[in-house]
């Protein structure tokens, strides 16, 4: 059995427009799809699908539902067959057992939640529009926010009353019982027993599912004490997880579909606002960084997203690397600048829903322009901050899909940095072959690869024995590091080809590894291998030129034997007489360096990653762990496993 947990993941991460387009060719007619339906013989089109309520429907045979049950339907699959192809197509991990008696319990458990937070959102509405407290201090705040009753009333807007206990007492009464209270975060129990309300006091925003269920809130203080909180959220619990979701898209996602763009500010009264001047395709990330799972939503609605700044955010430049995750999801991203001292929320509540969208399409610039045009302003004439922000610039173009897209950019960026293309596009193809499409997963091997390194140095004993391998073809880690050293030595002077998009740009062998293998601080285990590596990296990065027969002259013996015998493995190998008399052509293996460096880079790295997956899945036996380092441990395996699935793909394109 799929645990409830991952169901929620396949669905969250189901778009029913892509999943159907895997079967039948849609075409756009409003903010719907239509086509010819599948499941019987028709010549005007009835069958309909829906992004925006994320369900199909033909209006003749009458069969309709969701992303699952389409597959189910088409492709005559039970409910978890079908669970698992759309899982696939989104790789997501599934791992089926049967659940177990405290596994039903806390499905069961998520139920009882959001039945908790419904009470808990009618509470506070009421508390807001029927308590003299709520009335004067919370629809008075409201007010001066020049939001409408209508407005109120749409977002569910509230105010949970001042005695600290009021709401824990009045829904304890009503039967609600306190695990649900506390596992919400709504109350907070005292260690000296009794209970507090963790928004009491407080004007309320409900945050609300894509479906619509109010999953938690946001509450803001009115008191001008310092040292409280201005807003706070509720917890992380079993029905929120706040980088799964978006502020505002339940109300937003119709709009999003209809405009064909989304747009994403940072607060609840920015959503607000926007919405009541008549600008309603717009979210915000709640003032949380931006998180692939928030991304994922928004591609469910649209590919286009236009990001707006306040006009005098500092935060700016600390937020550019969030957007790059945008473009990694093969999104369109363009950026708007608010007015200096404006932000969404006074921009809206001052201009029509016209004069708000004619300064957006006004405005608004592509990430990658607007990226450079801001650091270059800081870089001014002083070539070594130039250097940094043309690298970092190349960083985000690196992280788009598409390579037309990619080259677009390429090209602006080299007019408007007066830098030369074919660099740029150089540097974007060797970031790419590096590239983590998971950035935390990428973070986390470079830690853990500069800890092994680390350890490997530190037990490397110079009067070592060292190991040697007779040639072999193989993919273990040793096998590996023989052949990268074995690329080094015989043709780390040489280039190659690599393919950039639809162009062709030149590599130095040399270069592509040592800058692979120090970016993600992997170190060599093999003594005799990491010696001659280390030998050859010093030479490289000092620009001294390197001899081969340095190398075949180490004053190691054991060193000198290696080095032998990596450069002369392959010279029994050679094309057979009978195939040069009838002209057959075969590659020699430095024609084939453009598919077999990048292979070998690849492969070990995946093998590194196998490694650090093992190493944790031990720790994951270990006895005594709380349940916050299972979390964070089974979230790193999940990083690490999306890596290596990233990997193979890389390797299926690189294997002709």
């Amino acid at each position: 059995m799929i645990d409830r947990s991952t169901i929620d993941r396949i669905y969250a991460a189901a778009n029913i427009v892509e999943v159907v387009s895997d079967f039948v060719t849609l075409k756009k007619k409003g903010v719907n799809y239509q086509a010819c339906c599948p499941f019987h013989n028709e010549k005007t089109p009835s069958f309909v699908v829906s992004p925006t309520k994320g369900l199909f429907k033909c209006f003749g045979c009458g069969k309709g539902g969701n992303a699952v049950t389409f597959v189910m339907e088409h492709e005559n699959l039970g409910y978890v067959d079908a669970l698992k192809y759309v899982a696939k197509k989104y790789n997501i991990e599934i791992q089926e057992r049967e659940l177990s008696p405290e596994e039903v319990r806390r499905n069961d458990d998520r139920e009882s939640m959001m039945v908790v937070t419904s009470y808990a959102a009618d509470y506070f509405v009421d508390a807001l529009h029927n308590t003299q407290e709520g009335v004067s201090v919370g629809i008075g705040y409201f007010r001066e926010r020049g939001f409408s009753d209508a407005t109120i009333r749409k977002f569910g807007l509230g105010f949970c009353p001042s005695p600290s206990d009021a709401f824990s007492r009045k829904a304890l009464a009503s039967g609600y019982k306190e695990e649900f209270l506390v596992g919400t975060g709504l109350t907070i129990k005292r260690e000296t027993g009794g209970y507090y309300d963790r928004f009491s006091g407080r004007v309320i925003f409900p945050i609300h599912s894509v479906s619509g269920r109010v999953i938690a809130f946001g509450g803001r203080t009115l008191r001008k004490d310092k040292n409280v909180a201005k807003y706070l959220n509720s917890p992380e619990s079993e029905i929120y997880h706040k980088s799964d979701v978006l502020y505002g898209l339940y109300h937003a996602k119709k709009a999003i579909t209809q405009e064909d763009y989304c747009i994403l500010v940072e607060g609840y009264t920015d959503v607000i606002s926007m919405h009541q001047s008549g600008v309603e395709n717009v979210v915000a990330s709640s003032g949380t960084s931006l998180t692939e799972g928030q991304i994922r939503l928004i591609s469910r609605f649209t590919k286009n997203v236009t990001v707006i700044y306040d006009g005098d955010s500092a935060g700016i430049k600390a937020s550019l690397r969030g957007i790059d995750m945008i473009l990694r999801a093969g999104l369109n991203v363009r950026v708007v600048l608010m007015p200096d001292g404006e932000d969404p929320d006074s921009f809206a509540r001052s201009h029509s829903a016209s004069d708000v969208k004619a300064y957006i399409r006004g405005h608004e610039e592509d990430f990658i322009s607007f990226k450079t045009r801001l650091l270059l302003s800081d870089a001014e004439s002083d070539p070594i901050k130039r250097a940094g922000l043309i690298t970092d610039i190349v960083q985000s173009i690196a992280e788009i899909p598409d390579p037309i897209t990619r080259s677009v950019y390429i090209k602006e960026c080299a007019k408007t940095t007066d830098t030369d293309a074919q660099l740029l596009t150089r540097e974007v193809a060797r970031k790419r072959m590096s590239h983590h499409p998971d950035k935390e997963a990428g973070e986390f091997i470079r830690r853990y690869g500069q800890r092994q390194a680390a350890e490997v140095a530190e037990n490397a004993a110079p009067e070592s024995p060292v190991s040697l391998k007779p040639c072999t073809a193989g993919s273990s880690g040793e096998e590996l590091e023989r052949e990268l050293t074995k690329y080094l030595l015989k043709y780390g002077d040489q280039d190659f080809e690599y393919k950039e998009g639809r162009e062709m740009v030149t590599l130095n062998v040399a270069e592509v590894i040592i800058s692979e293998l120090t970016s993600n601080g992997i170190a060599f285990r093999n003594a005799a291998y990491k010696a001659i590596y280390d030998e050859y990296a010093a030479a490289y990065n000092a620009g001294t030129p390197i001899s081969v027969h340095h190398f075949i002259n180490l004053p190691d013996p054991a060193l000198s034997s290696a080095v032998v015998d990596i450069l002369t493995c392959d010279d029994n190998y050679v094309p057979s007489k009978l195939w040069k008399k009838h002209d057959i052509s075969v590659d020699s293996e430095a024609d084939r360096l453009s598919a077999a460096v990048p292979r070998a880079i690849i492969l070990y790295k995946s093998k590194a990653i196998e490694g650090i997956i093992a190493d944790l899945q031990r720790r994951l036996c270990s006895e005594g762990l709380d349940d916050e380092q299972v979390l964070a441990l089974t979230t790193q395996i999940s990083a690490l496993n999306k890596e290596r699935m990233s990997i193979a793909k890389k390797l299926s394109r690189l294997i002709l």
